[in-house]
């Protein structure tokens, strides 16, 4: 058995039948062990912090999350240290390593090392947080995870006037799908990020209602901008501070809160569409309540709703020849 395997030289290199493995040797084993002890503290070390983490984190979602995103970056960091120290002890050689390894990333890893650079951006820009409402790559929906490669977002439908777009939804408001998609970090140096929630929690939305030219349109604006006072007034009141802030900034005028109605003729009708201010969550509900308090209030007005249909105003008259011999 001993003639099989051997340590030869004054590495101590081994040797299987002869054939002198190489770069096997009791050192490199010995880095080996202590590499995989290396991981071991580390892995029970993160476990440890991420128990104790979550005593101290009951208050917030998101403040949990960042936690556990610095703890996972500290024992990473510490993991590739302490690897680093335990291989490369000549500094030559730490030079060598990492030529070659940088040289492996810029032909192979392209995309990966692109994806972290975006991972670092999106912490160092601010370009959004766990809990964000945003579009990255196509997809719309809630930030739920954050890694150093990819991001993973909750889905949510869109609404009518968007349904064509790519990838097409059954869900025709802006709620949950149930779909978990993850998006690559690298998508912020390739396309723009849409966020509806960072610093400003709130959207303008739009709500249009048709009538026809004979009917009372003054009416019909004095309801829209009811109801939607009625609806908002909350909102508009949290929302004054947050639009000081963001006029404070940046560089942009203070768009007004209160609700107002814009008109537009068209060839069929007169289309009458109030603006008013919502929350960045529950847009849904929020128009579902104020379309059925405009239904009730166009019943009292007794205004119906114009909608592309046919009526018939008239008949022409009708005249019947009795003069003609019956047969004939």
């Amino acid at each position: 058995m001993d003639s099989i395997i051997q340590f030869v030289g004054p590495t101590h290199a081994l040797q299987i039948f002869g054939v002198k493995l190489v770069g096997v040797n009791a050192e490199n084993g010995k880095k080996l062990l202590f590499t995989l002890i290396l991981l071991a503290v580390a892995l029970l070390l993160s476990r440890l912090l991420r128990k104790l983490a979550r005593g101290v984190t009951r208050q917030g979602e998101r403040t949990a999350f960042w936690v556990r995103q610095a703890i996972h970056v500290s024992t990473s960091l510490l993991v590739i240290i302490g690897a680093i120290s335990i291989w490369f002890d000549d500094p030559t050689r730490l030079t060598t390593g990492l030529g070659l390894i940088t040289a492996g990333l810029a032909f192979a890893l392209q995309r990966v090392v692109t994806a972290l650079a975006g991972y670092v951006l999106i912490l160092r820009g601010s370009t959004f947080n766990v809990g964000d409402r945003i579009v990255m790559g196509g997809v719309r929906g809630d930030v739920i995870a954050l890694g150093f490669l990819q991001t993973t977002i909750m889905e949510m439908g869109q609404s009518p006037q968007v349904q064509n777009a790519d990838p097409a939804m059954w869900v025709k408001a802006r709620q949950y799908t149930g779909r978990i998609v993850t998006v690559s970090n690298a998508k912020v140096f390739d396309e723009p990020v849409f966020n509806y929630t960072r610093q400003f929690p709130y959207i303008w939305e739009e709500m249009n209602v048709p009538i026809s030219y004979k009917d009372d349109w003054k009416a019909v604006e004095k309801l829209l901008i009811e109801v939607s006072a009625k609806h908002t007034v909350n909102i508009r009141e949290l929302g004054q501070p947050a639009i000081e802030e963001l006029s404070r900034r940046y560089v942009m005028k203070v768009s007004e809160l209160v609700p107002r109605v814009y008109m537009r003729l068209t060839d069929n009708w007169i289309e009458l569409a109030v603006r008013f201010l919502a929350e960045d969550h529950g847009v849904r509900g929020l128009k579902d309540a104020m379309s059925r308090d405009i239904l009730q209030g166009l019943e009292e007005l007794k205004i119906p709703i114009a909608s592309s249909t046919f009526e018939i105003v008239g008949f022409p008259p009708l005249k019947v020849d009795k003069s003609s011999p019956a047969g004939a």
